[in-house]
């Protein structure tokens, strides 16, 4: 968190604060094939509900932190990876989510419409293949869900 907090992005320093919806770190393959947790603010509590989720309101945010742990051991920090929802009308294509990228260091690395769109340009793309009810969202293997009752 520290390393990302170097951004001026505030999510980095909240991020960690909100629920985490992991028991463990995953290895995601599209995400570099590293491993990430997902959290997701109090806006999108209801991320907790899985394939049951149905449309997330504006301000909803869902985080994914990341690392890699190389042969020998040694444990290095991937980018954090961010989608926002926003208001209806923002972006028809992604369904409204705006897709960000931070940097282990703090540097901003994309953002889906302003900097460097190139690079999230993969997320949007690969979000908009979840199913219609998903709100462009794919979730966590189920044996590594928190299970939240909802």
């Amino acid at each position: 968190r520290q390393q990302y907090a170097q951004s001026s992005d505030p999510v980095t320093l909240a991020y960690q604060g909100w629920q985490r919806f992991t028991t463990a770190p995953y290895r995601s393959s599209v995400h570099g094939e590293r491993f990430v947790n997902n959290y997701a603010n109090e806006a999108a509590r209801q991320y907790g509900r899985y394939e049951k989720t149905g449309s997330m309101p504006a301000g909803a945010m869902v985080a994914k932190d990341s690392f890699t742990v190389t042969a020998t051991g040694n444990v290095t920090t991937g980018p954090l990876f961010l989608m926002e929802k926003k208001p209806k009308g923002f972006d028809p294509k992604t369904g409204d989510w705006l897709f960000m990228m931070i940097r282990p260091d703090g540097t901003p690395l994309s953002e889906t419409w302003d900097m460097n769109t190139d690079s999230v340009a993969f997320c949007a793309n690969c979000h908009n293949t979840a199913p219609p009810e998903h709100d462009h969202l794919f979730f966590m293997p189920k044996d590594v869900r928190v299970q939240t009752g909802n």
